[in-house]
């Protein structure tokens, strides 16, 4: 069974910088995509950013492009997003997530929350006017 554990969050001034990690267990880790989402208060879970098996090829949503970069160590089993220039939109609690089966991303496919079958407990990303 995975499980999957967020660090990182906190309060920031909008236009600073916070690192999330997440740290995986199982055997499973380096062989699936891996992600990121976000849930706002009063809002639906967001897509964030994932990220291939490898660690060659991401994809993001279109309102973090530029600022946000997400990579992997499949040799630590862990999962980071460096957010940068951070908006007061940005704040929400942040999700790590794992594919249910694959390896490979998809850019042009609008990923769910059905689509990751392994979820961290979350982390909260404030972030101030």
């Amino acid at each position: 069974q995975v499980q999957l554990v967020e660090s990182g969050g906190g309060l920031v001034q909008a236009g600073g910088s916070l690192r999330l990690s997440c740290a995986a267990s199982g055997r499973t880790f380096a062989s699936r995509a891996m992600g990121w989402f976000r849930q706002a208060p009063g809002k639906e879970r967001e897509f964030v950013a994932v990220i291939s098996s490898t660690g060659g090829n991401t994809h993001y949503t279109d309102s973090v492009k530029g600022r946000f970069t997400i990579s992997r160590d499949n040799t630590k089993n862990t999962v980071n997003l460096q957010m940068n220039s951070l908006k007061p939109a940005d704040t929400a609690v942040y999700y790590c997530v794992m594919d249910k089966t694959a390896s490979s991303i998809y850019p042009s496919y609008s990923y769910g929350p059905s689509d990751f079958g392994s979820w961290g407990q979350g982390t909260q990303v404030t972030v101030s006017p």
